[in-house]
């Protein structure tokens, strides 16, 4: 298992390389002048000022050597400081923001991570039991009923489904509201009475005590929450339910059902926990796509997470915000990838990762 673990933590950089180097190569469709604006915080003055940063950055050089300069960064040959690198934790300057890309992602990333994890619980634990209860009363009412869900839960728009939970919770009963954060929640943030130690508001809100912050964070996530889970409810259905019955007819729950043993024991002691394997899988690309920003849900919601940003950017043909939330998103995924391998030998004893 260690020798396992070391072997993914050394590909790690392997990957992060050509995940760069595939966002890198796309850059390349455009010329050098668009490429400078990843360097520049202002709209150049004149031609002279692009052509200083194209031969600065070696805009119009071979395509290795702008590469190494866009990890690694270039010295300025007046301050001497060295400006620019994405291994410097620089991904440029966001215009449509009017800041640097790795400070919209410091800003909107606790929000995003906020929602994924008051998502992740009922996503996960209502998907997986409803999957069970399904396989374990195939062809009943609950199964039928269940499956009938998941084809309208997989068919139906995401847009659609979150734009009726406005026009319902918001609009009519007013219950819950778009956005992070009420007026008043925002302006005691920011008059220093409210002491951010995670940046987390629903967090944050009971360390300090404010169960009025709480309350109010929480009906601002309650409708995307909503909304992811019942996006996610209708796959782990449909998987948890195939993977279920297909570990139910395994000689080895038959045997334990012929030794007497009762069949919530059969059920949960020996057929879930080998059916598992599938569901870890989808849980790995969920929780990425929780913690990279659903886009869709984000924006609908008007909710501040890098989704938005994202998308945000993408209207406004800000090349350089997009390309950074993609190698932020690329590094999420290769260390949940790597989450998930290994907890494939602690959820079934068969798998032996050496």
């Amino acid at each position: 298992m260690t020798n396992y673990i070391i072997r993914r933590l050394l590909m790690v950089p392997l990957l992060l390389i050509g995940v760069t180097l595939i966002i890198f190569g796309m850059l390349q469709f455009l010329g050098p002048v668009e490429r400078s604006a990843l360097y520049m915080k202002d709209f150049p003055k004149n031609d002279k000022q692009v052509e200083g940063i194209i031969r600065q950055y070696g805009l119009d050089q071979p395509f290795l050597v702008q590469y190494w300069k866009w990890l690694t960064g270039v010295k300025d040959p007046v301050t001497g400081e060295m400006e620019g690198g994405v291994l410097r934790g620089q991904f440029g300057y966001s215009r449509t923001a009017s800041q640097p890309v790795v400070d919209i992602i410091r800003n909107r990333f606790p929000n995003t991570l906020d929602l994924a994890l008051w998502t992740v619980f009922p996503m996960l634990s209502v998907g997986i039991w409803m999957g069970v209860k399904a396989a374990v009363n195939q062809n009943k009412a609950f199964d039928q009923a269940a499956r009938i869900y998941s084809i309208i839960g997989t068919s139906f728009p995401t847009f659609v489904f979150g734009l009726l939970l406005l026009m319902f919770f918001y609009a009519k009963l007013k219950w819950f509201l778009p956005g992070r954060m009420s007026d008043w929640v925002n302006q005691l943030i920011y008059s220093g009475n409210f002491k951010s130690y995670t940046h987390l508001l629903t967090i944050d809100a009971l360390l300090n005590g404010r169960f009025d912050v709480f309350w109010d964070a929480l009906r601002h996530l309650i409708m995307p929450i909503m909304t992811l889970s019942y996006i996610n409810w209708a796959t782990y259905v449909r998987v948890t339910r195939s993977s279920m019955l297909e570990t139910l007819r395994m000689d080895y729950v038959t045997t334990a059902r012929a030794k007497g043993l009762l069949e919530r024991d059969v059920v949960n002691k020996h057929a879930r926990p080998n059916a598992m394997l599938p569901i870890v899988t989808m849980m790995g690309s969920s929780i990425v796509g929780l913690l990279g920003g659903v886009v869709i849900t984000e924006t609908v919601f008007n909710y501040p997470g890098i989704g938005k940003a994202a998308a945000d950017a993408a209207a406004q043909l800000d090349v350089v915000t997009v390309l950074g939330m993609g190698i932020f998103t690329g590094l999420i995924l290769i260390v949940s990838n790597l989450i998930v391998d290994v907890m494939y030998a602690f959820i079934d004893p068969r798998v032996r990762l050496n």
